[in-house]
């Protein structure tokens, strides 16, 4: 489990944008409770280092491989939702809502996206109380990607989106 506990140890960017308060035992309950879910051990240890905010540029991309209407090869995480209501900052129990709003799949809980594309954890298969998979829903081309099996391995295949940039005029990547 090295990789994951690497990865959370560095995951969290700069600034306090989507940064909710510290998350408590309490709050967990009460947002589990909300959301009719039960949220992943490994989701909550990244929360637990910071509740929500900007993603480090050394983890803000998901390799795919299949294309996306966001890109050939990935999928973005430049932010990740906290659990909380600060100062009007969307946040994880904003999911319900928004999976109504945006014609989602339910039950999902949203860890980022604009309402165009979400990455979601993805409860249909496993039921409210069982360790969802983590989704990419594409709302504009009506599509879903699963991305990883669970919370842990998503967090384990995170990289820098800057790897995937293509600098050769015919559209060739270079190695990293």
């Amino acid at each position: 489990m090295a990789r994951f506990d690497e990865v959370k140890a560095t995951f969290w960017g700069e600034g306090l944008y989507g940064v909710q308060p510290p998350l408590t035992d309490a709050v967990v309950q009460n947002a589990e409770r909300r959301l009719g879910v039960r949220l992943p051990a490994s989701l909550l240890e990244i929360l637990r280092v910071q509740n929500g905010g900007l993603v480090a540029e050394s983890w803000n991309a998901f390799p795919t491989d299949v294309p996306t209407s966001w890109s050939e090869d990935h999928v973005p995480l430049d932010d990740m939702r906290g659990i909380g209501r600060h100062d009007g900052q969307s946040s994880l129990l904003d999911s319900g809502y928004l999976v109504e709003e945006w014609g989602l799949p339910s039950p999902l809980v949203l860890l980022s996206g604009d309402g165009h594309c979400w990455i979601a954890l993805d409860y249909q298969t496993c039921g409210r109380l069982g360790e969802p998979s983590v989704t990419w829903f594409d709302v504009d081309d009506g599509t879903e990607l699963p991305l990883a099996t669970d919370f842990t391995e998503f967090v384990e295949g995170l990289t820098a989106a800057a790897s995937f940039d293509l600098d050769d005029a015919d559209g060739s990547r270079s190695a990293p």
